[in-house]
């Protein structure tokens, strides 16, 4: 069982947290940001962390894991590594979150869906209407990352290697703003 304390070891070690003045993808800004596919540059990491995350849905019968691209592609094919099941991905089309490749879902199949980092759980609540909409059965979402500290409800069971909270605040609110700090940074995947 990888402790709370081992995974913000990796974290540390990985230069997944970043500190400074982000506008995270909700628009929202932010003092730290987490940096999650910092993770997948070194497979000890990914490993690790992976294999943790699978662990906790072992026993549910999982015949796919899916995660959005780009941030959960590694860690889609990781997890389903350690499960001994198949791997999609579903990516955006047109700002429309799809599936493409020839994936496609069997009425009843048991799916799981991941994401490195969850902050408002926007880009999770999308991968399911997709699964949900082809029929597939969602056994619940894993996320190495939860920034909600355990406040995001996706209706199935969620499970995170490490929980953190991290501040948030919408942009006329934010006291780096207040206090004349430079713009705000946005180092994710997707433009907000």
């Amino acid at each position: 069982m990888l402790t709370q304390e081992r995974a913000m070891e990796i974290l540390k070690e990985a230069g997944v947290l970043l500190e400074g003045h982000f506008r995270l993808t909700s628009g929202k800004h932010s003092n730290k940001y987490l940096q999650c596919a910092k993770i997948f540059r070194n497979t000890k990491y990914s490993e690790e962390l992976c294999a943790a995350l699978a662990e906790e849905f072992k026993d549910k019968g999982v015949e796919v894991v899916i995660g959005p691209a780009l941030g959960a592609v590694q860690m889609t094919y990781e997890v389903s590594r350690w499960l001994k099941c198949e791997n999609f991905f579903a990516e955006r089309d047109d700002g429309k979150m799809t599936l493409r490749r020839g994936f496609a879902f069997r009425p009843g199949q048991k799916v799981l869906v991941v994401e490195d980092v969850v902050t408002t759980g926007g880009s999770v609540r999308e991968v399911m209407e997709i699964v949900q909409e082809q029929g597939g059965d969602i056994v619940g979402v894993g996320a190495i990352v939860d920034r909600t500290a355990g406040k995001v409800d996706f209706g199935v069971p969620f499970k995170s290697v490490i929980a953190v909270e991290v501040d948030s605040w919408e942009p006329d609110e934010c006291p780096l703003c207040k206090a004349g700090a430079p713009a705000p940074v946005k180092p994710g995947s997707r433009k907000a």
